[in-house]
């Protein structure tokens, strides 16, 4: 079943403090974004309001958040609104925003989530693009005794354990079985600090819009009065108190709501891969570092699987669309110097061709004796040929026309091709033909390594 791509139907606004920089009221505007762009940062404060990414790629800064950079831009503290918008099943959205920092808000995503649900979902022409993992993958970083694993499965649920061995908080574990469960089981989970932990980001000079509202203190012992005193002064509360091992606060909202918040954290970096896939992640101490590190790794993985669905599949069994009879009634070409056996794809943007590869080719004969090559110009003229195909079958009458190749480009020779080897070619335009000139982007594959891809610039012109 094919699912169509969303973004958000009307902008939704929220206001709040960055919790590192203490800017007062910053503003985050969620926006549409057309078909295929992915999720985007737009700094609206600065001088043409300068756009990144959100994708691993442009991860600078992991230190008690997660920092885009890109051309000295910045965008910190991204992780909960990312979560957000990724659960609300968005596939493409402006986030604009007034600083640069996210607002912390209370520490948690519900914000984030009721803004979105305020916009409203809009589906959009284009498809989703779903990706389904074909192995399982691991990582795991010995420094912090972080481990993820990452399943195929049938769908994308998360399973996170914590283990921090103090009195006030110990191993946890929380799932997310469904990424629609998200608004109920964890978005409203507040993100957690220990108490000393808290004093050396004060003296850091960061957390300046942090207070006992926006994150859950963990106190794990006895706080002497200076303590306390310096405590009230930086939150500017008349008192402190410490109820349960916690900070001033009303209590957690679940009794595992700091393993439900790493969770929350661990959707939002995981979404800088960039793709939604199918697959259960399980995390064992997860942090902002490995996060997205693990995310780059699948990022990595995934780009690796496009490219070998691109390869050109060949089944020798199948009847060829074009056989070598026809081939040669369509190009001028005559043996020896027709390099095309068969055409086994044809569309009016891409075509697919094989060259099988015998000891008996004359030019063997010297290239080389006793290290047989196909010389790379040959594979080049084979490249043509089959691109010619794609080219003639444009006009009507193709025997009255004739393809000459008016320029070749970044021509790469990735790996020797040999007598045995069964050549196969794709060629794609990647531009409407205009005028009778053609711009294709050609690559040949011998099994699945790719062994030559250039650029090529043809033009049909009508015989007298």
């Amino acid at each position: 079943m094919t699912v169509k791509q969303k973004t958000i139907q009307n902008p939704a606004t929220i206001q709040g403090r960055g919790l590192h920089t203490g800017i007062e009221n910053i503003t985050l505007t969620f926006k549409p974004a057309p078909e295929n762009s992915g999720y985007v940062f737009r700094r609206t404060d600065l001088p043409g309001q300068p756009e990144i990414p959100a994708n691993a790629d442009f991860v600078k800064e992991t230190a008690r958040g997660t920092t885009l950079v890109k051309n000295d831009v910045r965008v910190a503290t991204i992780e909960h609104c990312l979560a957000s918008v990724f659960t609300a099943d968005i596939d493409n959205i402006i986030i604009e925003v007034s600083a640069e920092e996210i607002p912390i808000m209370d520490g948690s995503a519900k914000f984030f989530v009721e803004a979105l649900e305020k916009a409203g979902i809009q589906e959009q022409n284009e498809e989703r693009v779903e990706y389904q993992l074909d192995e399982t993958i691991k990582f795991s970083d010995p420094k912090t005794g972080t481990e993820f694993i990452v399943v195929p499965d049938d769908h994308l649920h998360y399973s996170i354990m914590i283990d921090y061995h103090t009195d006030v908080l110990g191993t946890q574990n929380a799932e997310l079985n469904d990424i629609s469960e998200f608004k109920n089981e964890i978005a409203s989970c507040r993100t957690f600090v220990f108490i000393d932990e808290m004093q050396m980001l004060i003296r850091q000079n960061l957390i300046r819009g942090g207070d006992v509202e926006n994150a859950i203190v963990f106190v794990n012992r006895m706080l002497p009065q200076e303590e306390i005193d310096a405590l009230k002064k930086f939150f500017n509360q008349p008192n402190v108190d410490v109820h349960e091992g916690i900070l001033n606060t009303c209590g957690l909202s679940f009794s595992n709501e700091p393993a439900r918040h790493k969770l929350l954290d661990v959707v939002g970096d995981l979404s800088l891969v960039g793709r939604r896939f199918k697959a259960h992640i399980i995390a064992k101490k997860p942090g902002h570092s490995s996060n997205v590190a693990f995310a780059l790794k699948l990022r990595k993985h995934f780009e690796n699987q496009e490219k070998s669905h691109q390869i050109p599949k060949y089944d020798p069994n199948q009847e060829p669309l074009f056989d070598i009879i026809e081939i040669s009634k369509k190009l001028p070409h005559k043996p020896p110097f027709l390099l095309i056996d068969k055409i086994i794809e044809l569309s009016g943007t891409h075509v697919i061709g094989v060259k099988n590869v015998t000891m008996n080719e004359p030019f063997f004969t010297g290239h080389f004796p006793g290290r047989p090559v196909m010389p790379g110009v040959l594979q080049v003229e084979a490249m043509a040929q089959c691109g010619g195909i794609l080219v003639l079958s444009t006009v009507p009458d193709p025997e009255n026309y004739i393809t000459y190749f008016i320029k070749i480009d970044n021509v790469r020779f990735r790996n020797k091709v040999v007598p045995g080897d069964t050549l196969v070619f794709r060629l794609d335009l990647t531009s409407p033909i205009r005028r009778g000139l053609c711009q294709m982007s050609g690559k040949g594959y011998v099994g699945n390594h790719l062994a030559i891809e250039a650029e090529m610039l043809a033009q049909i012109v009508k015989e007298k």
